[in-house]
């Protein structure tokens, strides 16, 4: 699937959302954050700028994304999950961040849980993932 660009930027803004809403910013959250940026086509200058400055950076506004269809909004929410569970504790401002950028995008909260519940349950190794957005390119 061709992503346009404004998709490619809105995933990316919104890992960056995901997990910069618990105020911490871990190493597998940076390692995973890496790979999408490199995935999406950001380069390495933008992807480290903005990391060394995300918890402070008041200008990355935490309002839900919509994104042009539903099949890359799903694909978010679950990359957007797995990043919230990178740190084996998902923080409730992530998933009430998570969730409504769902229901902006008419995905029902019962499949957001659905897929939560699947994800806790699977073993993630992170550095064999093959995130959601990965079959969509």
């Amino acid at each position: 699937m061709d992503i346009p660009q404004i998709d490619r930027s809105n995933y990316l803004k919104g890992l960056l959302i995901t997990a910069k809403v618990d105020k911490q910013l871990t190493d597998p959250e940076k390692k995973i954050i890496k790979q999408f940026s490199d995935k999406l086509g950001f380069s390495s200058d933008f992807y480290e700028e903005i990391i060394s400055s995300l918890l402070a950076n008041e200008y990355i506004k935490e309002e839900p994304i919509v994104f042009s269809n539903t099949e890359i909004a799903r694909s978010f929410i679950e990359d957007g999950l797995n990043l919230a569970l990178a740190d084996d504790k998902l923080d409730a401002k992530e998933l009430k961040w998570l969730t409504a950028t769902a229901k902006a995008n008419s995905i029902d909260e019962s499949w957001v849980n659905k897929k939560l519940n699947e994800l806790k349950s699977s073993s993630r190794l992170f550095g064999n993932t093959e995130f959601a957005l990965y079959s969509l390119i």
